[in-house]
């Protein structure tokens, strides 16, 4: 799935993911930030580009956005796909998702491709900061 997920963020396709905020806490994780950049790496830690973080919202499960769920770039029909996915892949990891679960909605922008060493429109510099999958 990480092959897939990282082919859509280095096409443009995927400018949005969601996870739910419980998995934060439970990762002892925080929050991404508005300007960190993140690692794209693959299955082998190999790194195959760098997003930014443009925005970070916590909402409700039903409160998400057909706008956002589509910046997904995941290939959903409508919003109740989105949700139907989103529901059963967490309900395959061990997590009930109720219309009332809060998520974390993070938009992305892609700032390097390939070994970071390629940009893709953004001003130079800036290391990466963290690590998606």
């Amino acid at each position: 799935m990480r092959a897939r997920l990282n082919s859509l963020v280095l096409s443009g396709e995927k400018t949005a993911t969601t996870g739910l905020l419980s998995e934060y806490a439970t990762e002892g994780e925080d929050l991404e930030q508005v300007g960190e950049r993140l690692a794209l790496v693959d299955d082998h830690d190999a790194l195959v580009g760098v997003v930014e973080v443009t925005a970070v919202d916590v909402v409700r499960f039903a409160d998400v956005t057909w706008e956002f769920a589509r910046s997904e770039g995941e290939g959903h029909r409508d919003l109740e796909h989105w949700r139907t996915g989103h529901r059963t892949f967490w309900a395959g990891e061990g997590s009930t998702v109720t219309d009332d679960t809060p998520v974390v909605c993070v938009r992305l922008r892609l700032v390097s491709a390939g070994a970071g060493d390629t940009p893709t429109g953004a001003e130079p510099g800036g290391a990466p900061t963290g690590g998606t999958g």
